[in-house]
């Protein structure tokens, strides 16, 4: 493919999807599950190959069921044959436990709640995003309750 051949192709995805670079990003911030969610809501405006494929890889991918649901309800729009997202119960980020732990410890003892979850957005925000985004209303009675759980050793 020469050079005249890609822009012509990177002119009919723009064409067909305006802002895709964008949108594309926005679906990739894994440190912003709002972000991932009106993505796939402006995807949803364009039924193309590109839309889909993104589309596609939010409803298999993404940790927050918020999103792989919403990415569902698209692509079904769009007439694609997919599967519903399955509901996970093991941890969402893998070694989670591990990762509050060492927070927990960085903290001087006898530390808040609050100190804990300021540190945890700060420093893993990625997974603050996540378990905020999955856990919904939830998220501080569980992030609270984790917190309590974890050992200091």
């Amino acid at each position: 493919m020469n050079n005249e051949e890609v822009i012509e192709e990177i002119e009919e995805i723009e064409e067909l999807t305006p802002n895709y670079e964008a949108l594309k990003k926005s679906a990739n911030r894994s440190s912003n599950w709002r972000e991932r969610l009106q993505a796939v809501e402006d995807l949803g405006q364009w039924n193309n190959p590109q839309s889909i494929h993104i589309l596609t890889h939010m409803l298999n991918g993404d940790p927050v069921s918020q999103v792989q649901e919403a990415a569902y309800k698209v692509l079904k729009q769009f007439g694609e044959d997919v599967q519903a997202p399955s509901k996970k119960k093991a941890e969402l980020i893998k070694g989670v436990t591990k990762i509050l732990v060492r927070i927990k410890k960085s903290l001087p003892e006898g530390h808040s709640f609050e100190a804990f979850k300021e540190k945890l957005q700060k420093m893993r925000s990625d997974v603050y995003d996540t378990y905020e985004g999955d856990k919904g209303a939830d998220f501080d009675k569980w992030l609270e309750e984790t917190w309590a759980s974890l050992s200091r050793r």
